[in-house]
């Protein structure tokens, strides 16, 4: 009976505690030998939320918006409606996750929630998906990028060659120290808000803001209502990606309850701005035309330098190359939050599934080499055989269906366990959820319309992952009596 399982707090009302199946599952305490220390401050865990979220996508996707939008004038404020949308999401999808990590702060991310929510398959698929669009995808895009940017302003000797040697190199970083990897993770994202901000500052001294006057407010209505733009929004949202950074390395958080929801909200929010910003300055350094024709002339993956094509428009040259080697170094910090932060949901997955076990190892106060070193493998893989705007949308596509699943779970686990502590309520409850899944719901369902192939890809990968949990599903640890 439920009421065999409530107690009453200070104030008299009821409150939902653990079953004695869900202490030995694991749902509120690991084992002493399995749990990881909690080392990591709240300050880091934000430091994660904005490093994950400003890297690739904030240098890139613009420039690749004026392919699936006209190269019209109208198109600057078309991109910017499209960048406040997908921050109003990433922020409103953070407050929800907020909540639901808030309950169960353990490392795992979707992995953990969907499984408790829903269903073990369910979180199986969505640590699957984690390992191959979550993370394994953006790093090798990433290290593509990266590479792509260093080449703007220097010769390299191969970019493959470069994208290879940052990945491994990072993934030592975080395999060797859990403090070490954090105190570099740290350091990078505080000199990138400070890059960023100086970037910023000049553009806007600099820039030609009559750009931002040379509009149709009909136009950019009528590009809005578009499938292009719906296109477009799955760019941008992968450009957000992140803004759950730290919800995969909670059970290594000091008072998660408390230090994870300001984390999301305010690294989300702070990000957002940034984004509006610093695309409000790439967007009036120079015409759209000029933009768009200077994007144009670099080749096969020209479109994901504008950062570069901005930063000469606005500072000559000479300046705008050394630029490109400073958004190359931003983007370290976005490689090393990822490499740092995915490996927690193997290292998760191999504390429940005996198959997967080899995930778990650490040493010490190290990170989960092997996990890291299976991610490493995998984003090597990518980065050989997949060209880049194919890999971002097929990210995008996967990963929405991944987070408005989880966000779902919050309506299920207030119908489903009313009485359960909830450190954190999401603010706006349910209006701030439905507008996130409603806004998911349009991209999906456009991206099916705009772009079958890649949206049957990220259908595949969800049913391979499937398929992978019913193999292994016997392995599972499960408390004696449970059912799965």
């Amino acid at each position: 009976m439920e009421a065999e399982n409530t107690e009453m707090s200070g104030a008299g009302r009821a409150r939902e505690i653990p079953t004695p199946e869900e202490c030995v599952s694991g749902d509120y305490a690991l084992a002493v030998e399995q749990e990881p220390k909690r080392v990591l401050t709240g300050f880091s865990a934000m430091m994660i939320v904005v490093a994950s979220m400003v890297g690739t996508g904030v240098f890139t996707t613009s420039g690749m918006l004026f392919d699936v939008l006209d190269h019209s004038s109208s198109s600057i404020w078309t991109i910017l409606i499209a960048w406040l949308i997908g921050g109003i999401a990433a922020f409103f999808g953070a407050i929800s996750y907020a909540e639901l990590v808030s309950m169960y702060p353990r490392n795992g991310g979707e992995y953990q929630i969907l499984s408790k929510v829903f269903h073990p398959a369910i979180g199986f698929v969505a640590g699957w998906i984690s390992l191959i669009v979550g993370f394994s995808a953006p790093i090798a895009s990433t290290a593509i990028v990266f590479s792509e940017y260093v080449g703007q302003a220097v010769p390299v000797f191969s970019k493959f060659w470069l994208a290879f040697l940052v990945i491994v190199l990072l993934s030592v970083v975080h395999g060797v120290k859990v403090t070490f990897g954090s105190a570099v993770q740290n350091f990078l994202t505080v000199v990138k808000v400070l890059l960023v901000t100086g970037f910023i500052a000049g553009g806007i001294y600099l820039g030609d803001f009559s750009q931002l006057a040379n509009h149709s407010a009909s136009q950019t209505a009528s590009q809005i209502l578009s499938p292009g733009f719906a296109t477009g929004l799955m760019l941008v949202t992968y450009a957000y990606t992140g803004w759950n950074g730290s919800v995969y390395i909670a059970g290594e958080i000091k008072n998660p309850s408390k230090a994870l929801p300001k984390a999301l909200a305010l690294g989300t929010g702070l990000v957002t701005l940034i984004y509006l910003a610093l695309n409000t300055v790439f967007l009036i350094s120079a015409p759209v035309s000029e933009l768009h024709a200077a994007l144009q002339n670099n080749g096969e993956n020209g479109n994901t330098v504008i950062g570069a094509v901005a930063a000469k428009a606005l500072f000559g040259a000479g300046i705008g190359n050394a630029f490109s080697l400073v958004i190359a170094f931003l983007l370290l910090s976005s490689l090393s939050a990822m490499i740092m932060a995915g490996p927690r949901i193997y290292q998760s997955m191999g504390e429940d599934y005996r198959a997967f076990r080899f995930l778990t190892k650490r040493k010490g106060n190290s990170g989960p080499f092997w996990a890291i070193a299976l991610q490493a493998v995998i984003a090597i893989g990518m980065l050989m055989t997949a060209r880049f705007d194919e890999l971002i949308t097929y990210m995008g596509f996967t990963l929405s269906i991944s987070t408005a699943l989880t966000v779902v779970g919050v309506f299920v686990m207030r119908r489903k366990r009313p009485n359960m502590i909830r450190p954190y309520k999401c603010w706006g409850y349910p209006v701030t959820p439905v507008i996130f899944l409603l806004l998911s719901l349009w991209m999906v369902v456009f991206t099916f319309m705009e772009r079958p192939t890649v949206a049957f890809v990220g259908a595949g990968t969800i049913a391979v992952g499937m398929l992978l949990y019913f193999i292994v599903r016997s392995s599972k640890n499960t408390p004696s009596g449970s059912a799965d």
